[in-house]
């Protein structure tokens, strides 16, 4: 399996460390793409380096580099996560605009009819942020919002974050403990 990550430049990007850490235990092929401003929110926001990151994952691509291979629809991918997603790289996926290889690969991934998960964080949303993700949705993203689940009975952070990444590896059909599934 073949999975594209990119992070953007929102807050949570714990999120995605975390779900580049589960695909490397399963063997899952990554490329990585992390934004300039990401970059910076690791730093602020985690206990990582933007090196100890980048190691996690099987390949890396610069942001600016539209010349990348996951830009292109001939480069075989089985999904693509941006996680997060922040409300800007949303829009330009929303409306086409693949101005850096996040959006790009956005972009390629709904254009050659792969799986994209967004993962956007923010909070409150604006009508034109849930427009987007609607758009979105209807040319078959899939759109999972970092909304924590409580059945599971989360008792740390790393509960909550690894609700959300089990929920993810769930839907790319990855085997995962990462939480208690709902039981009746």
């Amino acid at each position: 399996m073949r999975v594209v990550v990119g992070i953007s430049g929102a807050s949570g990007v714990i999120l995605g460390i975390r779900l580049l850490e589960e695909l490397q235990k399963n063997n899952v092929e990554t490329h990585l793409i992390i934004s300039s401003i990401a970059k910076d929110i690791i730093e602020y926001e985690t206990d990582y380096s933007v090196q100890d990151v980048e190691k996690i994952a099987s390949y890396v691509h610069d942001e600016n580099d539209l010349n990348a291979i996951v830009n292109s629809g001939s480069f075989k991918f089985d999904a693509s996560v941006i996680i997060p997603c922040s409300m800007k790289t949303l829009s330009a996926i929303s409306n086409g605009y693949g101005d850096n290889v996040i959006s790009r690969v956005g972009d390629v991934t709904l254009k050659e009819r792969r799986q994209l998960i967004i993962v956007p964080r923010e909070t409150p949303l604006r009508t034109v942020h849930l427009e987007n993700m609607t758009k979105l949705s209807g040319e078959g993203a899939i759109i999972l919002p970092a909304m924590p689940g409580f059945y599971h009975k989360p008792q740390t952070l790393d509960d909550q974050i690894n609700f959300i990444v089990g929920k993810i590896l769930d839907i790319m059909n990855i085997d995962n403990n990462l939480f208690t599934k709902w039981k009746q």
